[in-house]
């Protein structure tokens, strides 16, 4: 079971305010799904593990991408070949 003291440690590394009042709330709400979590570990799995993923829906098939000039063609800027996006601050 995690405490508030717990939810509070845990606000303070996700840089989240939370009230008083929340507080409660968030004890109350963050129980039983780390209760749900106990449940999926004590899961049987079966077969090897890491399989790795398999693309289930079509084959890969290797085709000739568009050309560089085609594909800026319809950009509002460029620079150098790329594509220019505004600054983000």
């Amino acid at each position: 079971m995690i405490g508030e003291k717990d939810v509070e440690h845990i606000a303070v590394l996700a840089d989240i305010g939370i009230s008083k009042e929340e507080l409660e709330k968030f004890t109350t709400q963050i129980n039983p799904i780390l209760e749900y979590f106990e449940i999926l570990d004590q899961v049987c799995r079966t077969g090897p593990e890491n399989e790795g993923t398999a693309n289930i829906f079509r084959e890969d098939k290797v085709t000739p991408s568009l050309a560089q000039g085609e594909v800026l063609s319809n950009a509002r800027e460029t620079e150098d070949g790329f594509f220019r996006a505004p600054r983000v601050m």
